[in-house]
């Protein structure tokens, strides 16, 4: 579905009207936010690859101290 010229001037217009409402405060606050929520998901990603990677190394000294022990 393809929009009409006359709706994206309408939704160009309530774009351009949101943004000029928004103080310096008010963006501060977002880009806050937004900054948060990047870092807490990075953040998780990372402390995953973390849990991963020392789970794979538990493993296989589990693995080694099974060999020796016969």
């Amino acid at each position: 579905m393809r929009a009409s010229p006359t709706e994206v001037a309408s939704y160009a217009g309530s774009g351009v009207a949101l943004a000029s409402s928004l103080t310096l405060t008010d963006i501060g606050v977002i880009v806050g936010i937004a900054t948060a929520m990047a870092t807490f998901v990075l953040n998780a990603y990372f402390m995953w690859r973390k849990d991963q990677r020392e789970q794979r190394e538990s493993d296989e000294r589990f693995r080694e101290m099974e060999k020796h022990d016969g």
